[in-house]
Formats: structure tokens, sequence, C-alpha cells
């Protein structure tokens, strides 16, 4: 049996980032690369070729590959050539392109509501069905999702946001139970309040910052690089045995 840091290695795993040019998802990208992966940046930003050459000089094969996830025809074009890119395995899927629109739930405007779900909810099923008949027909696979604190409760201001979350965290629970069975664990990380051009906005209301920081035991907000670790964990074999599980990493707000 091997020893839990070769377990932990990704060397030789091929992997694919969706959101992957800029914050969270970057740095979990960038962790792959630490760990040994081969990865391909999917984004709707022209910053994603810059953002795989960056990475590329960690050691590792990084490609980039640009276009909007929230069109299925897109998608399917974005997935085939990052498929090419990577021999046509795939070990591993972080599915984290997300975004956000903050308005009180009365007021929230129908196209803003569906811009949130197209690529929160309906681009992130799309593309894990994709890597997921890919990686079952490998007979392995590690599909990771990218959840939120808002996949457990109801904050104000982002009723769109806060309903794709809860979808994640149940489609992750869907799909960990069809797939199992045939080697592919599918979890989801549930990042906490962090320090991230998402969450700009929120930062800049300072009381509200206040209150956000006093609750969370660790009395900081994350940084992306807190995700590295449980990122590269759950797509390594170390993580076999688990599966379904929506895992949060918020400096122990949801404890208090």
């Amino acid at each position: 049996m091997k020893n839990i840091l070769e377990q932990m290695s990704l060397t030789g795993k091929k992997a694919l980032v969706t959101g992957g040019a800029r914050g969270l998802n970057y740095s979990i990208a960038e962790g792959l690369c630490e760990a040994g992966a081969d990865v391909v940046l999917l984004d709707i930003s022209e910053a994603v070729f810059e953002s795989a050459k960056t990475l590329s000089q960690l050691g590792t094969k990084v490609y980039g590959v640009k276009g909007d996830l929230s069109d299925t025809s897109d998608l399917d074009r974005m997935y085939a050539e990052a498929l090419d890119y990577l021999g046509g395995r795939l070990d591993i899927l972080i599915n984290g392109a997300g975004i956000q629109y903050r308005c009180l739930a009365k007021d929230f405007p129908e196209d803003q509501w569906r811009r949130v779900l197209d690529l929160n909810l309906n681009a992130l099923f799309f593309m894990a069905q994709r890597a997921g008949r890919t990686m079952l027909k490998q007979g392995y696979g590690r599909l990771i999702n990218i959840a939120s604190l808002s996949s457990f409760d109801g904050a104000s201001m982002i009723a769109a946001y806060t309903a794709s979350k809860g979808g994640v965290a149940q489609l992750t629970k869907v799909l960990s139970t069809e797939w199992a069975e045939q080697g592919v664990n599918v979890n989801a990380i549930a990042p906490g309040y962090m320090d991230t051009a998402l969450n700009t906005t929120l930062m800049a209301d300072q009381e509200r910052y206040r209150e956000i920081t006093l609750r969370i035991p660790a009395h900081r907000w994350g940084q992306p690089e807190d995700l590295k670790g449980l990122a590269v964990f759950l797509a390594s074999d170390a993580s076999e045995y688990m599966t379904g599980q929506i895992i949060p990493v918020d400096g122990g707000y949801l404890s208090k």
C-alpha cells in the first residue's frame, strides 16, 4: 500500500478547473499543479491564458481555454478542447465558475436571477455531466464542486446565489450516490467568507464586515490559499472512501 504522501500526490493526473483564471479557483488550480497535476483552466476572461502561463512555471503542463460556460454549445466546445489538451483523460474536475448579484428578493431582476442560476447551477451540472461520462468510462474520477456557506443558510440580498449554492450541495449528493460504485467520487468544498473580488461590495460595508469577522472564531476572512489543502486531498487517492460530502472551509463560522 502507498504511504500517505504517495496517496496525496497528483503526479500524472489530469485536471480541469472552471473559473480558473483568478480567485479561489486559480488558487485551487495552483495547488493541483504543486501536487503534480496537469491542468486546463476554463474561464470567460482573457486572463485565463496569462494565468495558465504563470501556473506552467510550477513545472506541470497548464493550458487555458476561453469561453462562456453558461452557453451549452460553447461549454461543449470548451470541454472537448480541454479533453484534447489532456490527451483524452480526465481525473479531476474542479467545478467552480460562479457569479454574484446582490439585491433584495422582492426587487430581484429576472434577468439577473437567470444569469446567476445559468452559470452557478446549470453550467455546473452540464460540466459535471460531461466530465462524469468521461470518468465513468475510465472507472475513476474525482469531481469537486464549489459550494458555499449559502448551501447551509440563507443570507439576505443574495437570493439567486443562495438558491444556486443550495442546488450545488444537493446535486453533489445525487451524483455521489449514482457514481460512487463506479469509482467516481463527488464532493463539494463550501468556502466561508473569503477575501476575494466576489465579496468586494460586502467587505466595503464596514459595519457588516465587522459583524462577520466577529462571528468567525478564527477572527479573519479566508484567503484563496486556505482551500488548497482540502482540494488536493479530495482530488487525490487519499480520499478514496469519501464521497457525497459538503465540507465548509470557514474559520469555524458555522460552528458558532
